[in-house]
């Protein structure tokens, strides 16, 4: 589970974060690019933008579920 005390710097203030568990395996970045991108230099994803609407909340929900070292934090609602 990603933990809010472990959240990577460069995530944007918001619901949605990546933590430092992050093992860099390209998953949400392929299910919800304009959420979650690379940091090249320290190799790890963060948040880039946060999701608005509920079709985006839906979009980064997914990313953040399908994440396999559960990395992905979401403090906000959950799209249903």
């Amino acid at each position: 589970m990603a933990e809010a005390l472990n959240k990577v710097i460069e995530n944007v203030p918001g619901a949605y974060y990546v933590d430092d568990s992050c093992i860099d395996c390209d998953t949400c970045r392929s299910i919800a690019p304009q959420f979650f991108t690379r940091d090249d230099d320290a190799g790890y994803t963060y948040v880039r933008r946060q999701p608005v609407t509920l079709a985006e909340l839906a979009l980064a929900e997914a990313g953040r579920s399908s994440c396999p070292s559960d990395s992905i934090g979401n403090d906000g609602v959950v799209a249903s």
